[in-house]
């Protein structure tokens, strides 16, 4: 199969996403993920739209990018105006960078009701500006904006506009599927014509609104282009962009196409968190190959195939994307899905031993009291652990104590004291956060910092209550769920009880002991008191 090239937009498109804003030091460290994972093309932002973007672009040279290339975006020149007096057109000359992607319309609705135009003179603003940018020495993406919507009105006209980038020297010409309306069969086979029309320059820009972005760009390869644009966890405007993540993995694992170095595929799930982490959003548990659910098994059949035999529950190994499988376990999950949970990470254990036995009644006892461990693995795994005397704690919590205020301009504040030991060394610590879950996270992390700095790149990412007794109001149990992450691995611990402040800090000093012992296992941990 022949290399698809692979254009990433997060830092461009992806910063249109609702709630994603980018300071220029998450600009740069996306970058530099995107090149350690070896994508073709990073579009890093429009230089003349605003400050942060064109300091990024003075930033640039800092990345020492060793894959990727950064591209500037920016649009065709403005109608009835000289190209080189187009201040839009000057910025991306000015970038710093070799590759520039410019948008034009291919729609002559769009022509002339957005535009407010002639045909004719939209087709000199492309070639215009394509030949201005090329005769510079600047590579050129053509994007045809409403390509696609723009080819059913007026198949001619959507055609010359490509014409018009191509005479002018462009690189690849894009066919945008800008307002994310199309399906996989129409998409196909407009691609297939302009692909006959214009061999080997032909890419696609996908959008999300009718959940079909990775559908069309699946189809679009099919179709014969040669260059597919997206984001690499599917952000961006609306209901987002083509998700690279998946579109990687489908192509390069699933076809045979090659899209990144193969030595790099293994890496795509520490991106798309690490990515998730930098733009401060929520990576979906069921996101296709990266997602912390996308190899996890519920007891019964499935867990039992899946221990025989991978392939019969699991279309690929998740090592191959950097990712986990994971047992889950339910009420109805007896002793041979728990045995094969705990495999998972004590593989020396054997099914039949008798610890198992008890580790069954004592997980029995503990759902009792209101845990559930299905969503809480890292909480499970310490249980576990500390049942079979394979876990020496890191630290004891002595004694912690909250104390919550309402200033008159109504901010609700809360400070928290924590105190704990770690051997024969005693740490107290207070800290201030937006509540009392957020306050004592932010202690409990600064005290035990002391001890092992490595809990610095620890972050709440989730928290959830669920109050199993309603009818007993304030006297009722509360089971508190809270997801951390490092920036590389993320997990979920669980704490119970009749006060949401100790079952909070419960799941919270579980996730700092899981964290711990993770980095105590990867080697990371240099010194440690013992107990």
């Amino acid at each position: 199969m022949s290399k698809i090239e692979i254009f990433d937009s997060t830092l461009r498109d992806g910063a249109q996403g609702e709630t994603v804003s980018f300071s220029v030091e998450d600009k740069l460290n996306i970058a530099r993920v995107l090149d350690r994972l070896g994508v073709d093309y990073i579009e890093a932002g429009n230089p003349f739209s605003n400050p942060k973007d064109a300091e990024f672009f003075r930033r640039a040279r800092e990345l020492g990018l060793e894959r990727s290339r950064l591209v500037a975006f920016g649009s065709t020149r403005r109608r009835n105006m000289p190209v080189e007096q187009d201040r839009n057109c000057q910025a991306l000359l000015e970038s710093g960078v070799e590759c520039v992607a410019v948008f034009g319309k291919s729609s002559q609705w769009q022509v002339r009701e957005v535009l407010g135009t002639t045909q004719e003179e939209n087709l000199r603003m492309i070639y215009d500006t394509v030949s201005y940018l090329t005769k510079a020495g600047k590579r050129v993406f053509f994007d045809g904006e409403h390509f696609f919507d723009g080819y059913k009105q007026n198949p001619y006209y959507a055609e010359q506009t490509l014409r018009a980038a191509q005479e002018a020297g462009a690189y690849r010409l894009v066919l945008c599927d800008t307002n994310g309306g199309c399906f996989p069969d129409e998409i196909q086979g407009i691609v297939g014509e302009m692909c006959k029309k214009f061999p080997g320059m032909i890419g696609i820009h996908c959008h999300d609104d009718t959940g079909c972005a990775v559908a069309n760009t699946l189809a679009a390869v099919h179709g014969g282009v040669v260059h597919v644009q997206g984001t690499y966890i599917g952000i961006g405007e609306r209901c987002g962009n083509t998700n690279l993540s998946t579109v990687i993995a489908d192509l390069q694992l699933k076809q045979g196409y090659p899209c990144i170095p193969a030595d790099r595929v293994r890496e795509m799930t520490q991106a798309a968190r690490q990515i998730s982490e930098i733009c401060n959003i929520h990576l979906p548990h069921t996101m296709a190959y990266v997602g912390e659910s996308a190899f996890a098994h519920k007891g019964g059949m499935h867990v039992d195939g899946v221990m025989k035999n991978s392939a019969a529950f699991e279309h690929i190994s998740p090592e191959a994307v950097g990712n986990r499988r994971q047992i889950l376990l339910s009420e109805v999950a007896g002793r041979a899905a728990l045995a094969a949970k705990v495999q998972t990470f004590l593989p020396d254990l054997p099914e039949n031993a008798p610890e198992v036995a008890r580790l069954v009644d004592t997980l029995k006892e503990l759902e009792f009291e209101g845990y559930q461990f299905e969503a809480a693995a890292a909480s499970f795994e310490l249980v576990v652990l500390k049942q079979l005397k394979r876990f020496t704690p890191f630290f004891q919590l002595v004694l912690f104590r909250i104390i919550g205020e309402q200033d008159q301009a109504d901010r609700h504040m809360a400070s928290a004291m924590v105190k704990l030991r770690v051997g024969e060394r005693y740490e107290i610590t207070a800290d201030e956060g937006d509540g009392p879950v957020h306050a004592l996270d932010r202690a409990l992390r600064k005290a035990l910092e002391v001890f092992y700095p490595t809990l610095a790149g620890v972050r709440l990412i989730d928290y959830k209550v669920r109050v199993m007794e309603a009818g007993k109001a304030t006297a009722s149990m509360v089971r508190v769920l809270i997801e951390s992450s490092d920036g590389r691995h993320m997990w979920t611990t669980v704490g119970v009880s009749k006060d949401i402040i100790n079952a909070s800090m419960r799941a919270l000093v579980d996730s700092m002991e899981y964290k711990l012992y993770q980095d105590q296992q990867e080697g990371l941990l240099t010194d440690r008191g013992e107990l």
